[in-house]
């Protein structure tokens, strides 16, 4: 069946698409606002705790830059679980997907 044929309503009304909606976002807002506030940690531990951030941890090396390497290091963590759980996301979608004709049919 063509996708314009497609009744994108009863789609939208789908259970399942409500389910996968509401689980997908609430992730994603969980996602944002912890990698959000780890990120402002920094310029808000610098400016509040300067002599934390000073602490030498060897030679030259700072607590404020590994704080600041560490940024990546969080980075990278939240792509590889969000990878990982976009997994059963993209199930959940292929499976709407695979039933659109029936679910949308006019």
């Amino acid at each position: 069946m063509a996708r314009d044929s497609l009744n994108w309503a009863a789609i939208d009304a789908d259970p399942r698409f409500q389910r996968l909606q509401r689980k997908k976002g609430a992730f994603l807002a969980l996602l944002m606002v912890l990698s959000t506030a780890y990120y402002f940690l920094l310029p808000i531990g610098a400016a509040y705790f300067p002599d934390l951030f000073r602490t030498k941890i060897f030679g030259v090396v700072n607590f404020g830059i590994l704080f600041a390497l560490s940024q990546f290091v969080v980075a990278w963590c939240i792509a590889g679980y969000y990878t990982a759980k976009a997994r059963e996301y993209d199930a959940m979608a292929q499976e709407l997907i695979d039933e659109a004709d029936r679910i949308g049919a006019r």
